[in-house]
């Protein structure tokens, strides 16, 4: 093997990949902890369904459907997890706030001020900029809020070589936090007036591509930006992002309209081609090349396509391309000097590269059924066959390269491809010696002026055929090519000298200077955009909006209702396996109200096989679907652990132990009886819960309160039995303090209350159940269970 020295740039390059490579491999492990899951969601369905997985799997989806939300969030609820990456609640909040402020704010600026408002202001935040990456490398502001119109003016396009906060953060796609302003020594420019106080700087990623920056300012320095603070915001962009995006592709903002149309243009004439914009570090190197853009017929010499490229670097993908003189090293001849390279196929490395995240994945975190990202298709040619006639062209496009796969005898052909591609795209090449004053069009420029061929103009002659407010563009055009020796671009309307019309314009230059630095040449190409400019209309595509709060919670609320009555029925009808115990009961459950959260209220009358019969009553803290889910796991525990013989005692400890160990935060109350028909005693325990009632005789009395800590609270907790003898007549109600409770008055006098309800004659079960819970007067809003059982 061949060791060679690497340069400093090398290192900066490697070491940029390497970090790309852990952010991917984070990605990755993202992906496989949500994956764990949904498959713990799914064996919990398999559990209480009794189904097979394939049927828990379609009824996740189904419920996924139905509540409006993706499965993963869904199993995370079910699961009492949390999906992994996702915000803690009060930051979610703020953070759909802000997906729905990009998706329906009608332009850059009204994005802008609907994040500061609604995401970011709470933050402290007093200004907010969002940039979007042009076509050559330099950034155009959509969207400003806080720092005013006057300096919005000033900031209304970055040129590529300008150094600043948001050129820094998109060209090295990584976030930037100042928490009082700029690093000593760090001169760069900033808009607004708050040069000192925290800044915070973070790319928008879409897609595998970067699409630009934003900038957020406080007017004051803070200490840090905590954790929790650097995820919010972070989760802020990246759902702008997304929006932007989506609205981006659909034309709803300004944004690389060119550059998309050029590409379309290339892929329909080519048979493959791809268009890789530069990555540079913060201080203007390039380490890499980032593939933006794949036609849907290429193919690499490993047989990899757009699926497999898009959004991935160079060289992750050669990681050999890096040698000198290799793909890397012309990409960069080309980008420095504007000359198209060419080179063999054999120069790319066709063997799968080692550094890719997707081979370094720790175990598990990728499916064993799931190829890796980067494999070919079952139809593409062998890894390490690269045809030995394709050849490898390199051309600078804007801030990047086009790089061309053909063979070797498609040269005459693709020429005239490539013309054609310039007469349907309206678009001339031109060049003009600046010591000769020689000029040299290509044919389809002529076209655009409505000259004869042979009368080309150069770019001095240009003021007089265009309209008069447009002169200053072309003089500076010019001007930023010769003094000031860079690339410009300019827009500008033409009179045609055929028919008089007048046509948009859009011009593209660059200087090409000899080995002193002196300009020698000029050369660049004029496309005609006018179809762009008079055809852009304000239309919006007809899509679904995403669901407000409000529907999403309503959406929640039926589901919950759902797996409530599923579980626990309004009413119940006697019970004939325990009716033959020598009991008759009756429940009912009372909903707190139409459109209020239902909450985790619950009971249970089970015959269990020792001829006993469990008799539970409980209530799970909260409301909705978390309280609903964390009922049934507590209900169904306690019917597989009654099975077991215990008393109510061991089973409420046993209970306890699986709510504080194996639940995520599920507190509740609850009341475990063992009735016993040989005997008809009553074995009972409380965790938390009120007391039972026994009617006797007529007259209603309290059970004994024995100790009982809440479910869930303490692991440790211990659980006192009691023992009650009941005679034939009697009636035992168990129930949870959503029957009673008042916000006027102490509980001791609710239940007192009850007691002078539940004290006149029983009649059939039924009736006096629906009579207690008719009488019983609760105004918290509370769900409310009652079991009334008799002895018979």
């Amino acid at each position: 093997m061949i060791v060679t020295a690497r340069s400093d740039a090398d290192v900066v390059r490697l070491n940029a990949l390497v970090a790309r490579q852990r952010r991917e491999l984070d990605r990755l492990r993202s992906q496989a902890a949500r994956r764990s899951i949904v498959d713990l969601a799914r064996g919990m369905l398999m559990e209480q369904l009794g189904c097979t997985p394939a049927e828990a799997q379609r009824q996740l989806a189904r419920l996924a459907r139905e509540s409006g939300i993706s499965a993963t969030e869904l199993a995370a609820q079910i699961t009492r997890q949390k999906p992994p990456g996702q915000a803690p609640e009060p930051e979610a909040h703020q953070v759909s706030l802000a997906r729905a402020a990009v998706e329906t704010a009608a332009s850059g600026s009204a994005v802008a001020s609907a994040l500061l408002s609604e995401a970011l202001a709470p933050l402290g935040a007093a200004a907010v900029a969002i940039w979007l990456t042009e076509p050559d490398g330099g950034m155009a502001l959509i969207g400003e809020a806080g720092f005013g119109n006057h300096e919005a003016s000033r900031w209304r396009r970055l040129h590529p070589d300008l150094r600043s906060l948001p050129q820094q953060v998109a060209r090295a796609g990584l976030e930037t936090w100042w928490p009082a302003g700029p690093p000593a020594g760090d001169d760069r420019p900033l808009p607004g007036r708050w040069h000192d106080g925290a800044w915070a700087g973070l790319p928008l990623h879409d897609a595998g591509a970067t699409l630009g920056a934003m900038a957020i300012c406080w007017p004051e320095p803070t200490a840090e930006f905590t954790l929790p603070v650097r995820r919010q915001l972070v989760a802020v962009a990246d759902v702008t992002a997304q929006a932007l995006g989506i609205r981006l592709s659909q034309g709803e903002l300004a944004g690389g309209t060119e550059a998309a149309g050029v590409l379309a243009l290339l892929d329909s004439l080519l048979d493959g081609c791809m268009f890789a914009p530069a990555v540079r570090d913060p201080g203007g190197l390039v380490i890499d090349f980032r593939i933006d853009h794949v036609s849907d017929g290429f193919r690499d010499p490993s047989g990899r396509g757009a699926a497999d490229l898009t959004g991935r670097h160079l060289l992750e993908l050669y990681p050999e391309a890096v040698s000198a003189g290799g793909l890397f090293d012309r990409c960069l001849a080309v980008l420095a000097t504007g000359e198209p390279q060419q080179l063999s196929g054999e120069a790319i490395t066709t063997q799968t590269s080692p550094g890719d995240p997707a081979q370094h994945a720790a175990a598990g975190a990728t499916p064993a059924d799931a190829p890796p990202a980067d494999a070919p298709p079952a139809d593409a040619p062998p890894a390490d066959a690269a045809p030995a006639d394709v050849t490898i062209r390199i051309a600078r496009l804007y801030d990047g390269v086009a790089i061309a796969w053909r063979g070797s005898h498609d040269t005459d052909r693709l020429a005239a491809l490539l013309q054609h591609a310039q007469r349907l795209g309206r678009i001339g090449g031109w060049e003009e010696n600046v010591r000769t004053g020689e000029v040299s069009w290509t044919e389809a420029a002529f076209a655009l002026f409505g000259l004869p061929p042979g009368e080309q103009l150069g770019v001095a002659d240009l003021p007089a055929h265009v309209l008069a407010e447009d002169i200053p563009a072309v003089i500076g055009f010019r001007e930023a090519l010769l003094q000031g020796r860079m690339e410009s671009a300019a827009a500008f309307r033409v009179v045609r000298a055929d028919d008089g019309s007048v046509r948009q314009i859009r011009a593209y230059g660059e200087p090409v200077a000899d080995t002193s630095g002196a300009v020698i040449a000029m050369r660049g190409v004029y496309q005609d955009v006018s179809a762009e400019f008079h055809t852009r209309l304000a239309f919006a595509a007809a899509r679904e909006q995403l669901a407000d709060t409000e529907e999403r919670a309503a959406v929640e609320h039926r589901l919950a209702i759902r797996l409530q009555e599923a579980i626990t029925p309004r009413s119940a009808a006697r019970d004939e396996p325990v009716e033959a115990a020598g009991l008759d009961v009756a429940a009912r459950y009372r909903p707190s109200g139409e459109g209020n959260l239902v909450s985790g209220d619950w009971y249970d009358t089970v015959l269990l096989p020792s001829k006993k019969v469990l008799l539970v009553v409980g209530d799970i803290a909260g409301h909705g679907l978390d309280a609903v889910t964390g009922m049934v796991a507590v209900r169904n525990s306690l019917r597989g652990l009654a099975i077991t013989g215990a008393g109510p005692a061991t089973l409420l400890d046993w209970l306890n132990r699986a709510a504080a160990h194996f639940s995520d935060g599920v507190l509740g109350t609850a009341i475990c009886g063992l009735y016993d028909p040989a005997d008809r005693s009553l074995h009972w325990a409380r965790a938390g819960h009120l007391p039972p009632i026994l009617v006797r005789d007529g007259r209603a009395g309290q059970f004994p309160l024995p100790e009982g800590l809440l479910l869930g609270a303490d692991p440790d907790a211990r659980y006192t039995e009691e023992v009650a003898m009941l005679r034939l007549g009697d009636t035992l109600l168990m129930f949870t303090d959503g029957l009673i409770e008042r916000r006027d008055e102490p509980i001791d006098e609710a239940l007192a209350t009850l007691l002078q309800v539940a004290s006149r004659p029983v009649g059939d079960i039924g009736d006096y159940a629906d009579l207690l819970l008719a009488e019983a007067a609760s105004d918290t809003g509370d769900d409310a269970c009652l079991v009334a059982v008799r002895i018979q």
